[in-house]
């Protein structure tokens, strides 16, 4: 493992933005970030106090007013600009997150991406805003529009610093909203620059709000305020229904895209070695910090133990180390939390007769890094079974039977992904229906698209980001009869 690969020295000074000006330290209070890779400190955050939110609060009710009358073609110029610079930033971007976040530079290379096309989809959803009118006699007519519903509270959590902003900024700009993001203090470089990126690309003052402080009371000050029209958070649940709570007091709109739980049904008709390597993959990806991760590994038992004899030989195989080495495949966790936590979920485990196969250790005494790891021989009362892993852990069990599998897959309160592995068309078709997920992938592990919604079911959320329902959950109705 190579952590000799990090600098602080091209890492960014680290400010807010609030009604058109970008806002540095002064006086405030501060949050060190650090290299997840390294352990040292990057950069001090600025954090807001009530002050700097009641000025946010202010310029997007006066943001709102600018840009609810702007023109659909603005609002895609402002979007096309952006993903235009952020494509031309790409190699700087991408650098800087893996220096705050740990993800290999590949992936943060796709996140730049990623954000770049989902800006220029919703440039093309501005202008596709449509309402309708209704036939009546004598001459009336009503008419169905479709406005944007108001400011924005957003909350983005750490593990996509680049792609979880772009969502959050993305649906209500091109809706007409004005917007106050609050992304992860661990990773704000990342948010700062797709903000300078809308401003650069003439979003105007008081459209979008850049804070960072102490979550709960960035949130409860946000919330409290009757200019905010809607939430939109992407976390965990426990946050998300505190959220919940809150916004209900003010009858807020809310978009929550939730923890979730994958299940992954690898049948014995499945493609044997495609299906080791995108799981291998899509594992190992963000070190498996990923809300979509494959956890539960359900392994038909006629290719159970063959399967997951394969997969601990490619998951110890992965090369783990600082991400901006280019042959690193797997990088560090995030924060000092995740090896803590993942040793607990393991220690768990072990204690419950589960046995690992590979990995289930810290490696180095530098940074947070842990290896990827098999834990096979589990049971429905280990803590891995029902809590949400979020790291490099593939929890795998036999079934035999079709009924069986859809249960277990079923069986928690989570709803976000699933997966399932077969070449039997029927089987597929049967496995898509039964699987109680906002969305699953049958012989795939990618599940986001620009074009394509994003959201859970059951306690994983409600509401959707991305694809023409991102735009349209930051619409409301009216409906106009005129006589």
């Amino acid at each position: 493992m190579n952590t000799s690969i990090h600098s602080a020295e091209t890492y960014p000074a680290l400010r807010m933005h609030i009604d058109g000006e970008w806002v540095e330290a002064g006086d405030r209070r501060t949050f060190d970030v650090v290299n997840p890779a390294t352990g040292s400190v990057l950069a001090a955050l600025p954090l807001v106090d009530a002050a700097d939110l009641d000025r946010a609060l202010d310029a997007a009710q006066r943001g709102f007013k600018i840009w609810r009358n702007s023109s659909p073609e603005e609002r895609a110029a402002v979007l096309n600009g952006a993903a235009r610079l952020l494509r031309e930033r790409i190699d700087v971007i991408a650098r800087n997150a893996t220096l705050e976040e740990g993800k290999t530079v590949a992936e943060t290379r796709i996140e730049v991406l990623a954000t770049a096309g989902l800006f220029e989809f919703y440039a093309g959803e501005a202008k596709r805003i449509y309402g309708r009118v209704l036939v009546r006699p004598d001459g009336a007519r009503s008419i169905v529009m479709k406005e944007p519903v108001g400011p924005v509270a957003a909350f983005a959590p750490w593990n996509f610093p680049i792609a979880n902003p772009g969502r959050k900024l993305g649906a209500p700009i091109a809706a007409g909203c004005s917007v106050i993001l609050k992304p992860a203090e661990e990773a704000p470089a990342s948010a700062i620059a797709i903000v300078e990126a809308l401003v650069e690309s003439g979003l105007p003052a008081g459209v979008c709000q850049l804070v960072f402080g102490v979550p709960n009371e960035v949130s409860t000050h946000l919330l409290a305020s009757p200019i905010i029209r809607k939430v939109s958070f992407t976390g965990s649940t426990v946050v998300g229904k505190h959220l919940m709570k809150l916004a209900a007091d003010n009858a807020l709109r809310t978009t929550m895209e939730l923890g979730g739980h994958a299940p992954v049904i690898v049948f014995d008709d499945c493609d044997f070695d495609k299906t080791i390597q995108l799981l291998t993959t899509a594992k190992a990806r963000n070190a498996g910090q990923v809300c979509v991760a494959p956890t539960r590994y359900y392994i038909h038992e006629n290719i159970h133990d063959r399967f997951v004899s394969a997969l601990s030989e490619r998951m110890a195989a992965l090369k783990v180390g600082n991400g901006l080495d280019p042959d690193v495949q797997m990088g560090p966790m995030a924060n000092s939390r995740r090896p803590e936590a993942i040793e607990g979920f393991l220690q768990n485990a072990m204690s419950r007769g589960g046995r690992i196969l590979t990995g289930g250790e810290r490696i180095g005494n530098e940074g947070f890094f842990f290896q990827p790891t098999v834990l096979t021989n589990v049971s429905n009362d280990m803590r891995i079974m029902n809590e949400e892993p979020f790291g490099p852990v593939a929890a795998t069990q036999s079934f035999r039977e079709f009924d069986q599998v859809v249960e277990e897959a079923n069986r928690l309160p989570f709803g976000l992904a699933a997966y399932a592995f077969t070449e039997n068309a029927r089987t597929a078709n049967r496995i898509g229906a039964a699987l109680e997920s906002g969305m699953v992938g049958i012989n795939a592990v990618v599940l986001a698209a620009p074009d394509s919604p994003f959201q859970g079911v059951k306690q994983s959320g409600h509401g959707s980001e991305d694809g023409p329902e991102g735009v349209a959950a930051c619409l409301v109705t009216k409906s106009i009869h005129q006589l």
